[in-house]
């Protein structure tokens, strides 16, 4: 099988999360059916959202820098848990020798394979809205996505900054009454558009019609490295 580079660190528990799926997603009896997975956890990398909202240092040095680390270290192929971070997709791959999946791209090749929806509606950090990391690409597919107003903006960046400070967040009636209003623009199908919310979904024990982004790329990593996926829905409870 081929190996795979997780070029992480955008946090650290988002990078553990994404291992911990592709590791759970693998049909594998054994330790020697599982991926052969290389990580570089880069706590360097500056915030995404702080240089696409113009107050923070350009992150895409070290970004570069990650994804050559792990090129060279024996990856034939990479994946990135950071939704922001693929406002550089583009240059990071110009600097490549090998493959990188999209996690944005195979986000909505899922949607549009296990769905027959056409408004997505996207939860995600100020950064990633700004820059349309999403729109630009789900557009491609015939699929419209759905931000919630500007001024809730804050409300998503308050509980995704909050899980990286290892904040617990008492109350979420906020974030409930966002996805209320959004339902209101008729959108039944919400899409994780932030590592740190794939968190919150164990975390909090989050109830809603969600798509994880990261579900997505684990599946696809899994097949593109030559391996099988669990079949969890035909599987026995022991």
């Amino acid at each position: 099988m081929k190996t795979l580079g997780i070029l992480g660190g955008m946090g650290p528990l988002a990078t553990v999360k994404l291992f911990e799926k592709i590791v759970s997603l693998t049909h594998a009896n054994k330790d020697q059916e599982h991926i052969h997975t290389i990580i570089d956890s880069n706590i360097n990398i500056p915030d995404r959202s702080g240089y696409i909202l113009g107050n923070g240092d350009d992150p895409l040095n070290e970004l570069i820098k990650s994804a050559k680390r792990l090129e060279n270290a024996g990856a034939d192929f990479l994946v990135m848990p950071c939704n922001t971070a693929h406002y550089f997709y583009d240059k990071i791959v110009a600097a490549m020798n090998i493959p990188f999946l999209n996690m944005i791209e195979e986000t909505a090749k899922y949607i549009k394979k296990n769905y027959n929806l056409k408004k997505i509606g996207l939860l995600a950090t100020s950064g990633t809205y700004k820059a349309r990391v999403y729109e630009d690409v789900f557009g491609r597919y015939g699929l419209e996505i759905i931000t919630p107003l500007a001024e809730e903006f804050q409300i998503l960046m308050e509980l995704i900054y909050n899980i990286k400070k290892g904040i617990h967040q008492e109350n979420l009636s906020d974030f409930n009454h966002i996805i209320e209003n959004m339902k209101h623009q008729n959108v039944d199908l919400f899409i994780l558009g932030c590592t740190e919310l794939s968190v919150a979904i164990d975390m909090y024990n989050l109830q809603g019609n969600f798509i994880d982004a990261m579900d997505a790329i684990a599946e696809s990593a899994i097949v593109y490295a030559g391996g099988k996926l669990r079949n969890i829905k035909e599987e026995k409870p022991l």
